[in-house]
């Protein structure tokens, strides 16, 4: 069974209400594990045919972080160190899988992998990141709700933000 997790309203890689943004929807597909599957848009590209550089590592960050966000976790981390190895074209326009993997998770710290694959499996991008949690007194005052971020199941309440 996949869970979904929660979206935010303006991030740009989840955000539901950002139209400029990719508004990627992640599930949790196993033990610190996090999937996306998503068909990049031809206005994200960057030479004919083949996605930006700098969206392919905005999906990567992005699957990195969430993947230390399972179960009832919400455990806001940023990234301290991302390597990026781009192996082939990621192209604009097919389905892509992103897939996000836990290595190491310690009180402050924590490691994991992201991964694109094209339509037929073949693995695109990769990453590695180092992550470090958010200092507690960054996120005491914090209304997350107030930021959207939930979990939204019901098609129409996204269309709602759709159209805001």
């Amino acid at each position: 069974m996949h869970k979904l997790q929660p979206n935010s309203l303006h991030c740009f890689v989840c955000g539901l209400a950002n139209h400029n943004g990719l508004q990627l929807r992640f599930y949790e597909t196993g033990p610190g594990e996090v999937t996306a599957d998503y068909t990049v848009p031809d206005h994200f590209q960057g030479y004919p045919g083949v996605v930006h550089g700098g969206i392919v590592t905005a999906m990567l960050d992005e699957v990195t972080g969430r993947a230390h966000m399972h179960g009832e976790q919400t455990r806001f981390m940023f990234t301290a160190k991302l390597e990026i190895r781009f192996r082939k074209n990621v192209p604009v326009g097919e389905p892509l899988r992103v897939v996000g993997q836990v290595e190491k998770s310690k009180s402050r710290m924590a490691s994991s992998t992201g991964k694109i694959y094209g339509p037929d499996g073949d693995l695109l991008a990769e990453a590695k990141a180092l992550l470090v949690n958010l200092p507690e007194d960054a996120m005491k005052d914090v209304d997350l709700e107030a930021l959207g971020w939930k979990v939204y199941q019901d098609g129409a309440e996204i269309q709602d933000l759709s159209e805001k």
